[in-house]
């Protein structure tokens, strides 16, 4: 229990050393040592549980979608039908939270391959959820499952990067959702300022 708990701890501290130097000096002039060294950990017990740099990166965001999966999971749930906003307010609730972590991973930090975890996982988890959400209430998807999803994930990655970027958010994550919403039932024409065609 005590060894968990010092593990636990070890990897906590390790992460968080290498968010912060990060965002202080970029990943690629960072060293083991460098993130050790901030961490206040051996460097035996960083090889003890990552290969390398990049493999403690891509815990960290492994940790981070596995923690967003489970914030997700009951406003997934709630959107059975269509768009409610409420999965997107939960990222953003959690991206405010975590913000320097998002920040790094949603940069491209780390030759991208963290952005490429996060982006694969939420767009094969919508996908599986627009999927469902088509079987629940006996439609038939007009684009492909992987596509849509595809297109809307890398609009709330944008979304997301552009909110979480900004040193005070001058939106509130409410107005955000809100006028994603009025996106989703009418349309970018319809946004734009225009009229829908008779």
């Amino acid at each position: 229990m005590a060894e968990d708990r010092r593990t636990r701890r070890s990897r906590r501290a390790l992460g968080a050393a290498l968010v912060e130097l990060v965002l202080e000096r970029g990943f690629a002039a960072l060293t083991v040592e460098d993130i050790t060294d901030r961490a206040d950990v051996a460097r035996a017990t960083f090889y003890a549980h990552f290969r390398d740099k990049e493999d403690l990166f891509a815990r960290v965001t492994s940790d981070l979608l596995d923690d967003l999966g489970e914030r997700l999971a009951p406003a997934v749930a709630d959107s059975a039908i269509g768009f409610t906003g409420k999965p997107v307010l939960e990222m953003l609730r959690h991206a405010r939270e975590e913000r320097d972590l998002f920040r790094i991973v949603l940069r491209g930090d780390g030759d991208g391959k963290p952005l490429q975890m996060f982006t694969d996982a939420c767009a094969k988890a919508t996908a599986e959820e627009f999927r469902a959400r088509a079987e629940r209430n006996a439609v038939r998807p007009r684009i492909d499952p992987d596509l849509l999803a595809r297109v809307w994930v890398g609009e709330q990655i944008a979304v997301l990067r552009w909110w979480v970027e900004q040193e005070s958010p001058s939106m509130p994550a409410e107005e955000v959702v809100r006028m994603l919403l009025d996106l989703a039932l009418h349309g970018r024409y319809w946004a734009s300022g225009f009229e829908q065609p008779a």
